[in-house]
């Protein structure tokens, strides 16, 4: 199989109706689906080099009418150095075990993911109903072809959090993290992105891909401090460059 097949994957496209924004009061989000029956590495990263996400077997970007808040932003992995606070949280993790492994779906998966959003729910007021295992199973186990992984980490056998990620050709693309709110102390989400640029330097990847990131949407402020990073604004098509420049 040549690149230009692996780059057009058999596939269906299609848009989501416009739903309500989460990120931007009184906006409208519509999304461009490319269902992929076939997904392989060289296909995922060619995408989401140029902005798109991933969940399951749905490759996906925004297609809002009137609105360019999303823009992608991507860690330099080579470049990057922790700041104090981050090297803390390296600190607090050294009793944290850590198991990567092809994605799966457990009821201690589907338990903590539960735990997690429920909290969220309490705390920032996010909407969330309880996830089922087809349900799971679709969003972060299906598509995940032989590229995916999840980064696991146990305190005395415990899970108490997941980290769900592509590995590409140039990179990992961070998918999804969730965690327990009682573990809240260790900053696993800080934690998991801070493994994920060792792992990419380990590996000779360059990049981190860290997806959406909406100037003053508060759920994304974190993202920016992992720094140096590039910004890509739209999303060129397969023949077309992305033109990644710092931020």
């Amino acid at each position: 199989m040549n690149k230009n097949d692996l780059l057009n994957p058999p596939s269906t496209d299609f848009s989501m109706i416009d739903y309500e924004c989460s990120y931007i009061p009184d906006k409208l989000v519509r999304m461009h689906y490319k269902y992929v029956t076939q997904p392989n590495q060289t296909f995922a990263t060619a995408v989401i080099q140029r902005g798109w996400r991933r969940f399951g077997r749905y490759y996906f970007y925004p297609v809002c009418q009137g609105c360019n808040g999303c823009k992608s932003l991507r860690i330099d992995v080579e470049n990057f150095i922790p700041t104090k606070s981050q090297k803390k949280s390296i600190k607090r993790n050294k009793e944290t075990k850590v198991v990567i492994q092809a994605p799966t779906v457990t009821s201690h998966h589907l338990d903590l993911y539960n735990k997690y959003h429920f909290h969220k729910q309490e705390k920032d007021g996010w909407r969330h109903k309880k996830i089922s295992g087809k349900e799971y199973f679709e969003n972060f186990v299906d598509g995940a072809s032989n590229f995916a992984r999840e980064v696991l980490y146990f305190q005395d056998e415990k899970l108490i959090g997941v980290d769900l990620i592509d590995v590409l050709d140039d990179g990992i693309s961070s998918i999804y993290c969730y965690y327990d709110p009682e573990h809240s102390h260790l900053s696993i989400g800080t934690f998991s992105l801070l493994y994920q640029v060792a792992l990419a330097k380990s590996m000779a990847l360059p990049w981190i891909y860290l997806g959406y990131w909406v100037d003053g949407c508060e759920a994304f402020r974190y993202k920016t401090n992992f720094q140096p990073q590039e910004i890509l604004d739209g999303f060129p098509t397969i023949d077309q460059e992305p033109n990644w420049e710092g931020f």
